[in-house]
């Protein structure tokens, strides 16, 4: 249990890291969240929040069904990457987009605007973090998160 825990344990302080990554790179160097950016931090933070779920439920159907939702998390971070690099940036307009009313139905942006609050439309949000297109260091982290997940929910029944 020992290499799940610390498994478990990356996943759920790698998300805020991501955020707080996110967060410094939208202050300190102006790279301002469009919907899509602004999405992957809250699926980001869902994921932590499945980690540390199968962390503390210390049952073998505990650690199972924590790591399935952070697999699941970790899926759905991957298609929001994806889908900001391979069609949002190339759109003029992100408004009204599935990324948009996810967030503001979870009333984040209103609640969190400096955290959450989409700052910029897809295409003018496209930039690079050291010569790597944004999206995909995030992208990175989701396939790490969930390849973590796959292999607690692989781990032999005691």
């Amino acid at each position: 249990m020992k290499r799940a825990d610390l498994v478990l344990g990356a996943i759920a302080l790698g998300g805020p890291a991501a955020v707080g990554a996110a967060y410094y790179t939208q202050h300190a160097w102006n790279m301002q969240p469009c919907p899509w950016c602004v999405l992957q931090r809250v699926i980001f933070l869902a994921l932590a929040a499945a980690a540390l779920l199968a962390l503390v439920w210390r049952s073998a159907l505990g650690r199972r069904i924590g790591a399935l939702l952070a697999l699941v998390f970790a899926g759905c971070g991957i298609g929001a990457a994806l889908w900001q690099h391979f069609v949002a940036a190339s759109q003029a307009s992100c408004d009204l987009s599935l990324a948009e009313k996810i967030v503001g139905a979870l009333g984040l942006d209103a609640r969190y605007p400096d955290l959450f609050m989409a700052m910029t439309s897809c295409a003018d949000a496209a930039t690079r973090l050291f010569g790597v297109p944004y999206e995909f260091w995030s992208l990175a982290l989701f396939a790490l998160a969930g390849l973590g997940a796959i292999t607690v929910m692989a781990q032999p029944r005691r």
